[in-house]
């Protein structure tokens, strides 16, 4: 695992996420995963990519993917990408349960951060499994 990149529609909501852990309680720990940030620009996709798409390349790139996407609109749609190409060896999607509290709770906001370095630091132990719900 190389990246980890936001799902253009809650980049706000990942930025924050971002600042929790680079505020002095988890600094240590985030730079010691060593992880870019990545970006929509900084891999040279639009923002209206296919989640078939964008999952893949995901993959290809060694990226953990953040979404609140849980859609299953057809065949491109993020949950039935993850269903059909899953492997033991995919990485699993972060997915923000529940954006609004996300965005109103402090609280909710720092356990999800703390939630998410668990996984990330153990990521390994995780790959196959589709989702990892925060």
């Amino acid at each position: 695992m190389r990246g980890i990149l936001s799902d253009h529609n809650i980049e706000g909501h990942f930025n924050a996420l971002v600042a929790i852990w680079e505020a002095d309680a988890w600094r240590s720990v985030w730079k010691e995963l060593g992880l870019g940030v990545e970006s929509f620009r900084s891999l040279g996709i639009s923002p209206d990519v296919s989640d078939a798409v964008l999952w893949r390349l995901c993959q290809d790139r060694e990226i953990v993917l953040f979404t609140a996407n849980r859609n299953n609109d057809g065949p491109d749609s993020l949950e039935a990408t993850i269903v059909a190409s899953n492997v033991e060896t995919s990485l699993p999607v972060l997915t923000l349960a529940n954006p609004i509290r996300f965005s109103q709770d402090r609280q909710y906001a720092n356990e999800v951060a703390e939630a998410a370095l668990d996984y990330l630091l153990a990521m390994d132990r995780y790959r196959g499994t589709g989702r990892l719900f925060l």
